[in-house]
């Protein structure tokens, strides 16, 4: 299919669909949906996006086993320096117990010294206005105290090329803001219209398939790409685009090749 009308159509009823409370039901999305203090969504969302990789009931039943170590208030636990050490043994995949520690000492230093995680994305943004700006700041705020390199992993480096699919999406659930209270709008200094396209396997190879992305690599320059796209179709809130692009690859929607992904 061509960039066309009938393509931005198709987008947008999807959109309606997918963009639902029911559609997140096993969505990483849920953890930080569990509070309702500022702070406490924007470290449960962070941590539940570092997670967002494997199957999507895993990373919830982690991320809600991570909230219970944080005896289920996350900007307390972390600003209190409590018992760090009781997530030693925690594991996801390749993100370790001495990874998570890591985590919690970064974020720590985060609220106590750069005014908390909006702070540190917002400052990046203003810089040049630019999402990659924001991510790469955050990045390096994040690894200003000591670490080990096993860390380095688990948050993406936009300045080696990288997507950052989890980082993305994270802004885009604090950024965004619509009726359907998927996504928390509570930051304000990032207007929805900045976001970038969390591209991943599913919103890559249907963004493909619709033929609005030609890079085959899943990176930056095609995070660019298929953005300026959809940008095309909605200037103020691109990456509402996300929740048709990957809920049409994880239902196999009809129109895809082979019937989906």
């Amino acid at each position: 299919m061509k960039q066309s009308e009938e393509v931005r159509k198709l987008l947008d009823e999807a959109v309606i669909r997918y963009n639902q409370p029911d559609f997140i039901e096993y969505d990483p999305i849920q953890i930080p949906h569990r509070f309702t203090r500022k702070e406490d969504i924007e470290i449960a969302g962070f941590l539940a996006a570092t997670l967002a990789w494997g199957q999507r009931k895993t990373i919830v039943k982690n991320g809600d086993f991570l909230m219970d170590l944080m005896e289920n208030s996350p900007f307390d636990f972390v600003k209190e320096g409590k018992d760090f050490n009781r997530f030693s043994r925690f594991v996801h995949r390749t993100f370790n117990g001495a990874d998570c520690v890591f985590f919690l000492n970064s974020l720590k230093n985060i609220y106590q010294n750069y005014g908390g995680l909006e702070q540190v994305f917002t400052d990046g943004f203003q810089k040049n206005k630019t999402i990659y700006d924001s991510l790469k700041h955050f990045r390096d705020v994040f690894f200003s105290i000591p670490h080990e390199k096993h860390a380095e992993k688990h948050v993406s480096d936009v300045a080696s090329g990288s997507s950052a699919k989890r980082l993305n999406m994270y802004l885009r659930w604090m950024v965004r803001k619509d009726e359907q209270e998927v996504d928390f709008g509570l930051w304000k200094g990032i207007p929805a219209s900045a976001l970038m396209l969390p591209l991943d396997v599913h919103t890559g190879e249907v963004s493909r398939a619709l033929g609005l992305l030609n890079r085959k690599q899943n990176d930056w320059k095609a995070v660019e790409e298929i953005t300026g796209i959809l940008r095309t179709f909605d200037a103020q809130d691109p990456v509402k685009y996300d929740f048709a692009l990957f809920g049409m690859g994880i239902e196999a929607h009809p129109i895809l090749p082979n019937g989906g992904l």
